[in-house]
């Protein structure tokens, strides 16, 4: 009888075990230092400690790999004995060796690669093997070395090939991070790839420099390679990489960023003669602390005070700190600042220098609770139509001088003269400027807030910047940006006070900022026509997301400056409140350049004046929501021929998208020449006043999509567009007509899985539209 039991006691808990495939697996990583844990405190990095975030809930992952061992010493120091100990089957074991393996003159750890390093690497796989786990073999990470002529060096013998040999003898996968190591190596050349090793960043022990060891972007960079070759040999593994929410995107795709790093070093600006009693111009004293900080690297302070100053320049390893309760108010005396040569709405140009600037630096930031002034107020001008009576009565008797209409005030003559000018600012590509030339109309040559040109590791942090003269924070030529926790501020009625203006930028990070302006909040730019043509650097690999805009222009705007192109984006969890358009892509004829590959997942809207997503080739240059007297109405549009400033949209993924209050919900507006193409949206609740425009346009997809216009008449509108399709589409019942097609060159239009009997007329068609444009089915 006791046997009998114990046999059911068996039975029934055999019964209750989670089956094999519902066991979460592990990887377990066995290695030497390039993979293994660092302290955090310390510069150096190892790849596997950035492996895991490429995974999703379903995997755990282990690192077991050390600094200094080799195949030889793992084992012989009873490592793998506790990797063996706790192997499941169904668990992966991710096996790379090599660095330590060739030190000959250390009996320990020296394993010869046609040998004993052969031997081992055979060994650990077929253990692994033997417990029901999966190895994979990896070959040992690239060392930098490049020789005299930047051309790669040797530099582990044979050790690599004979990885490649037991994997092939063992059939077992291969990850080949020795080649796909160099081939990044190769990619950012000898100075490109020289921040990928923890000992190359400002502020190491830099005494002799490492080339083996990696700082935490060349750690996670390796870790990306891995995770992509995962992919690629299509591992089973692979089922468990984590997702982005995209077809065929995944989290190793998205953008690593450099970031800045700084010595410890404290500069604190009243040592340097600063006072902070809102009288006394600092501009000399914030001057002297950034040269004197930028010999070693460090931190200028900027202490809790009111701090009046002109200009500021950033140098090359300062961290501009700015403590909370710190207000740096800049200057309204305009002779404070001077004219110099930069650029304007994507064109060389002359314009007085920023509040805030730097051309050509590396490892820059500006961080802190503080908060920046720019005196914005003293350049702009303000337009009667913004304000209301009372303000513009306060506004005119504070002095200042009214154009000949008395619409618009100008805080100067010299202002006003330059607005009577036709782009007065405009230099030719590679002019030089004869300044004197501007004299009498300076004042109207706004600055950029914040103007960084040609800058390497950029971090803006936590800081407010308001009251802007033009642009808020306008990067321009940069790379590996990190704004983080900024907050921009800017009267609803100024004039291109656009929050954050990324042009022609690659790499970079944009979170948590908060953006209440006057004109676009989160803008992506790349040069105006011509000119931005010849440049023809595109601003791509950046990741934007957990950012709230309020009243501006448009939430996510891309151009109309956009002729170098824009690509590789990633937005998301993103809040726009008030803003005139959502998400908003806007170019037009002469501009040029190709914008794709755009990928925006979880956007929530309210109170949107203009459209809640709009892409418009035909920009008109203007705001995008009619004031009181202009004429309503969309611009005739006419072929014509294709050429070098013809613009294109292409390859637009929109995911779960809420939008509670517009004016428009989708308006898709391409040229008849260049169409809008291949754009999906998806996962979208929309309520406004009209449902959906799509002229000239080709490839559009929407799938899951809820409109709720209040005129119904019709809810979606297809004017000369091929290849629209709707699956799953919701409206409100009763609507007048629910699809109008229009044009000769509307065809294939489609939808599916929608009940036309909600609406009191499904379908209407234009006379030159063919019976078969449109078509109904279900799946």
């Amino acid at each position: 009888m006791k046997y009998f039991s114990f046999l059911l006691l068996v039975a029934m808990l055999l019964a209750f075990r989670p089956a094999a495939d519902e066991r979460k697996p592990t990887i377990f990583l066995v290695g030497d230092s390039t993979m293994s844990d660092k302290p955090l405190d310390k510069a150096e990095r190892g790849w596997g400690m950035y492996f895991r975030q490429y995974f999703d809930a379903g995997v755990r992952v282990q690192n077991h790999a050390m600094n200094g061992r080799s195949t030889r010493n793992f084992r012989h120091e009873g490592r793998w004995a506790k990797v063996l100990g706790q192997l499941q089957p169904g668990d992966w074991v991710f096996i790379q060796f090599g660095h330590n393996d060739s030190k000959q003159e250390d009996t320990a750890r020296y394993a010869a690669p046609q040998t004993a390093y052969r031997q081992n690497l055979t060994r650990y796989v077929q253990e692994a093997r033997a417990k029901g786990a999966n190895p994979v073999l990896l070959t040992p990470v690239g060392r930098r070395y490049f020789d005299e002529k930047g051309q790669r060096k040797d530099d582990h013998g044979e050790y690599p090939g004979v990885v490649k040999q037991v994997a092939q003898a063992q059939k077992v996968p291969l990850i080949d991070l020795h080649e796909t190591s160099w081939a990044l190596y190769s990619q950012l050349g000898d100075a490109g790839s020289k921040p990928l090793f923890w000992s190359y960043q400002n502020g190491a022990d830099n005494s002799k420099f490492d080339n083996t060891h990696f700082s935490a972007y060349g750690a996670e960079r390796v870790a990306q390679l891995v995770a992509q070759d995962v992919k690629k040999l299509n591992l089973p593994l692979a089922r468990h990489l984590q997702p982005l929410a995209f077809a065929g995107k995944y989290a190793f795709d998205l953008p690593v960023v450099l970031q800045a790093t700084f010595r410890k070093d404290t500069f604190n600006i009243t040592k340097y003669g600063a006072v902070a009693d809102g009288q006394t111009l600092n501009t000399e004293a914030f001057r002297k602390a950034i040269e004197a900080c930028s010999q070693r690297g460090g931190v200028v302070l900027v202490p809790r005070g009111l701090w009046l100053t002109g200009p500021i320049q950033l140098k090359s390893n300062v961290n501009l700190h700015v403590q909370r309760g710190a207000l740096v108010q800049f200057s309204s005396r305009l002779s404070d600042f001077q004219l110099i040569k930069t650029n304007w709405e994507g064109e060389d140009a002359v314009r007085n220098q920023s509040p805030i600037s730097g051309f050509d630096l590396e490892n820059i930031a500006i961080t802190g609770q503080g908060t920046f002034d720019g005196a914005g107020d003293a350049w702009r001008m303000v337009k009667k139509e913004k304000l209301n009576p009372g303000q513009w009565q306060r506004l005119v008797k504070s002095g200042g001088v009214l154009d000949a209409k008395g619409t618009t005030w100008y805080p100067s003559a010299s202002s006003l003269k330059g607005s009577t000018l036709n782009k007065p600012w405009t230099l030719k590509a590679g002019q030089e400027p004869d300044f004197s030339q501007y004299a009498g109309f300076k004042d109207f040559l706004r600055p950029n807030m914040l103007s960084l040109q040609r800058c390497k590791q950029i971090l803006l942090e936590d800081f407010t910047i308001q009251n802007s003269p033009a642009w808020t924070i306008h990067p321009l030529l940069c790379t590996d940006i990190t704004v983080r926790n900024v907050t921009a501020r800017n009267p609803w009625y100024g004039q291109n006070t656009d929050a954050l203006d990324l042009e022609s930028c690659r790499n970079g990070l944009v979170e948590g900022c908060t953006f209440d302006v006057g004109d676009d909040g989160i803008c992506i730019k790349s040069g105006r026509d011509e000119e931005g043509r010849r440049r023809g650097i595109p601003t791509e690999n950046f990741i934007i997301r957990d950012t709230k805009v309020y009243q501006a222009h448009g939430g996510f705007v891309i151009g109309s400056e956009m002729s170098g192109g824009a690509r590789n984006l990633y937005v998301s969890n993103c809040t726009f409140i008030g803003t005139d358009v959502g998400l908003r892509f806007k170019t037009t004829r002469g501009r040029g350049g190709v914008v794709e590959d755009i990928f925006i997942d979880g956007v929530d809207m309210t109170d949107i004046a203009g459209e809640a997503i709009l892409f418009d080739m035909y920009y008109a240059a203007k705001d995008p929501v009619q004031t009181n007297g202009e004429a309503q109405g969309l611009p005739e549009i006419k072929a014509e021929p294709l050429n070098a400033g013809t613009p294109q949209f292409r390859r637009f993924r929109i995911n779960n998208v809420i939008c509670r209050g517009a004016n428009t919900g989708i308006m898709v507006r391409g040229l008849p020449e260049m169409p809008v193409q291949d754009i999906e949206i998806q996962n979208t609740v929309i309520s406004a006043r009209t449902g959906l425009v799509c002229q000239e346009a080709s490839g559009i997809r929407f799938q899951n999509l809820t409109l709720l216009p209040a005129d119904t008449s019709p809810v979606l509108e297809v004017q000369n567009s091929q290849h629209i399709s709707f699956d799953i589409l919701r409206y409100p019942a009763g609507a007048e007509l629910l699809l109008r097609v229009s044009g000769a060159r509307s065809k294939a239009v489609t939808l599916r899985n929608t009940d036309l009997k909600a609406a009191k007329k499904g379908v209407e068609m234009g006379e030159k539209v063919a019976k078969k444009t449109v078509t109904v089915s279900k799946r």
